[in-house]
């Protein structure tokens, strides 16, 4: 349940993410502003790290260089022989560290140095309560075996008394003092720590943080309004086009102001005016389209009946003609049956136009529908010199149909394609499943060029109109048939080469109502699939 819910989170994060211009550009603002004002504060803190660095390194050196001089002077007034080495060390360093205390410096005094013999393990190593001689750095230890000029490193001072601090970044400076008891050289290192100073840092970067925190947010706020000032019109327009396209003509949009955006609604009422005006027209004349077909249609039908009836009359009676007009006689009845398949086929053309279509549902076996199509299409296929063959994947192939509807269909499909099919065989497909039955009717001559698959069902149109058929159509045969799936909740599509042929399918729900998911029968042929 919970990846669940986080999938579906990020969905919606992804889908608003795509769809949100305002949040892409304040997001893309806040990025950059961040990566600037990380520059810059990473600039401003290494600055001020090493300014504050420099300044307690020259302090430390300073400070160092006073506290051995004064450890010089009272080494030259203090007496002893050679046996007095010890006592000379411990009335140097106890000042020393001493002094060192009050400031919160710390001190270690050993020796005697050189030759590798600077150790800080002996017990006569001298050094502030509380300190881990850990801290004083390898490097000053190793430049005291061979040298004895003044030297310093940064090091991480250690405590291990209880009262609580913790090890500190700080600065160790180191220089030699020579014992008059002896004569020998004793290394001092004066620990330095940064405490002050990493606080000012620490302080420093907290500021810079805070600063940078509330500035993204000021940005983020500041560009939030700007770019809402610049996309609440286009959303505005976008809800105006939606609602022209659903058919709300009167929308405008409300223009306010006299800029940009402002000019851009005007023009954008404008183009909505200028579309009203014209597809208010075309409505008009489509109306007046549908009506005057509708209603020479209509006036045709007596004038048709009274010439049927003399055209059976002469046709009846051609044997007793002469061949010239027992010729004329066939001819005119040609034409009629023509003509009046042409009137049909407007009759049923205007009744889809008024919406006045309607199906008779029952149960029906499209197994059956197209065998009875092929054998009725047979005698035109025989003229064409065309084999008709119907290929059942799966029998009976059932749907929730109006037969007539179906039938005319798939009539309309195989007449098609015998028409095109330039002599060679056209094979009627049936199949079906539990969700969606298919028709396929595919034929191997002319096809269709590329585009034309989606100008097939316009009305009166064809591929080729120069090309002579014998059976000479109306061009409103596949468009009669796209509006009988259309009520059934059908698919018919088309599909097409030139040179390869074409196939036509059409898929029904199997249950009256249901929506289409899928078809039984793909739309391009499996012989071409195995080809390419």
């Amino acid at each position: 349940m919970a990846s669940r819910n986080l999938s579906g989170t990020l969905r919606r994060g992804l889908t608003f993410w795509r769809r949100s211009v305002q949040a892409r550009v304040v997001a893309s603002t806040v990025l950059l502003s961040a990566l600037v004002v990380s520059a810059v504060g990473w600039f401003l803190i290494q600055q001020t790290r090493d300014g504050l660095v420099d300044a307690k390194v020259d302090r430390a050196v300073a400070e160092a260089v006073n506290d051995v001089d004064d450890a010089r002077s009272r080494l030259a007034s203090i007496p002893g022989t050679d046996d007095d080495a010890a006592a000379q060390l411990q009335q140097l360093a106890d000042p020393m560290i001493s002094r060192a205390d009050s400031r919160g410096v710390s001190v270690v005094l050993a020796g005697p140095v050189g030759s590798g013999r600077l150790e800080l393990d002996r017990a006569g190593v001298r050094h502030s309560t509380g300190l881990d001689l850990s801290s004083v750095p390898d490097a000053l230890l190793r430049h005291f075996d061979s040298s004895l000029d003044q030297a310093w490193a940064f090091t991480r001072i250690h405590y291990v008394d209880s009262d609580g601090r913790e090890s500190l970044p700080g600065v160790t400076v180191g220089a030699t003092v020579q014992l008059p008891a002896d004569g020998e050289y004793y290394a001092i290192f004066l620990l330095f720590p940064m405490e002050q100073e990493q606080d000012t840092l620490d302080l420093v970067t907290r500021a810079l943080f805070t600063a940078g925190g509330l500035l993204l947010v000021l940005v983020a706020g500041l560009a939030w309004v700007v770019t809402r000032q610049v996309v609440s019109p286009i959303r505005m327009a976008r809800r105006t086009a939606e609602r022209l396209a659903a058919g709300h003509l009167e929308e405008r949009m409300w223009v306010r102001g006299h800029d940009d955006l402002a000019r851009l609604a005007t023009s954008f009422n404008q183009m909505a005016s200028g579309l009203q005006r014209q597809i208010r027209q075309l409505e008009e004349l489509s109306r007046l389209q549908r009506r005057f077909t509708s209603d020479v249609s209509h006036e045709l039908r007596t004038p048709l009946t009274t010439v049927r009836m003399a055209g059976d009359v002469l046709h009846d009676a051609r044997d007793t003609f002469d061949p010239a007009t027992a010729r004329a006689a066939e001819l005119l009845q040609t034409e009629l049956d023509r003509f009046e398949g042409l009137l049909s086929d407007l009759l049923e053309i205007s009744r889809f136009d008024a919406g006045a279509a309607v199906l008779d549902v029952d149960d029906v076996n499209l197994v059956d529908v197209a065998h009875r199509v092929v054998e009725m299409s047979a005698p035109v296929a025989d003229q064409r010199g065309v084999t008709l063959t119907v290929t059942a994947l799966s029998e009976p192939v059932l749907a929730e149909a109006d037969s007539r509807r179906v039938e005319r269909i798939v009539r309309n499909l195989v007449n098609n394609a015998i028409d095109h099919a330039d002599g060679r065989p056209v094979e009627v497909i049936v199949h079906g499943d539990e969700h969606a039955s298919a028709v396929a009717v595919r034929d191997h001559g002319v096809g269709l060029a590329p585009g034309e698959a989606a100008l097939v069902f316009n009305r009166f149109w064809r591929a080729d109109p120069a090309r002579a058929r014998s059976s000479g159509g109306t061009g409103l045969g596949l468009s009669i048939s796209l509006e009988d799936t259309h009520l059934h909740g059908g698919w018919l599509q088309a599909w097409g080469v030139r040179g390869e042929g074409s196939q036509f399918r059409l898929t029904l729900p199997r249950r009256a109502g249901l929506p289409l998911r899928h078809s039984p029968i793909p739309l391009v042929p499996t012989d071409v699939e195995r080809q390419t």
